[in-house]
């Protein structure tokens, strides 16, 4: 017996040391000479700063991901040790997405109190106000979002409109995602896919 364990000792030592000696390493006694045409994987940089999850949030948001943008929100609230306008804001509209109204609506009333000069957040709250049927509320609050971008969001004033008119027009009191425009502080608009 052990006669055999040395004999295995030994083989495995002279494979190893024949493995280490042939032109390309034990990768290539093994697999073959590398060609000059493969492309080994980036090495991960644990130094890097990891995604931003923030705009995660954001772009999931824009995808229709509404459950993992609620998550990738919540870990930039720990990130950044504090909920903001921001943070609040993106909650808000992954919930009205989800079709989570109550919820949507309470997010963006407290993220106005954060900042209440930021007439995304107003906008979006006047969607979610119209998507609960109350019209009249939401125009106000278009208003105000309108008054605050002085006129420049065509995604604003169309939603303004669209309230203007169906406040007028009282009989519709149903909401229509796909009418209205959620928008996002900085970049483009978010679209609402789902129905409630």
């Amino acid at each position: 017996m052990t006669s055999r364990l040395r004999h295995a000792a030994f083989l495995s030592a002279l494979l190893t040391a024949l493995a280490a000696c042939s032109p390309g390493g034990f990768g290539a006694s093994v697999f073959g000479p590398k060609s000059p045409d493969t492309v080994d994987a980036p090495g991960v940089d644990l130094r890097a700063d990891g995604a931003d999850n923030l705009e995660t949030g954001h772009r999931l948001v824009s995808a229709g991901q509404y459950e993992l943008a609620i998550r990738s929100f919540n870990r930039a609230a720990i990130d950044r040790g504090t909920v903001d306008a921001e943070i609040l804001s993106g909650l808000g509209t992954a919930n009205l997405g989800l079709g989570r109204l109550g919820q949507a609506e309470a997010l963006l009333r407290r993220a106005i109190e954060r900042d209440a000069t930021q007439p995304e957040i107003w906008n979006n709250l006047g969607v979610v106000l119209m998507e609960r049927g109350k019209n009249v509320d939401a125009t106000q609050i278009f208003r105000k979002a309108f008054a605050l971008d002085n006129g420049e969001s065509v995604s604003i004033r169309d939603n303004l409109r669209l309230a203007l008119e169906k406040t007028e027009n009282s009989g519709t009191s149903t909401g229509n995602y796909e009418e209205y425009k959620l928008v996002r502080r900085g970049s483009a608009d978010y679209v609402i896919r789902s129905g409630l």
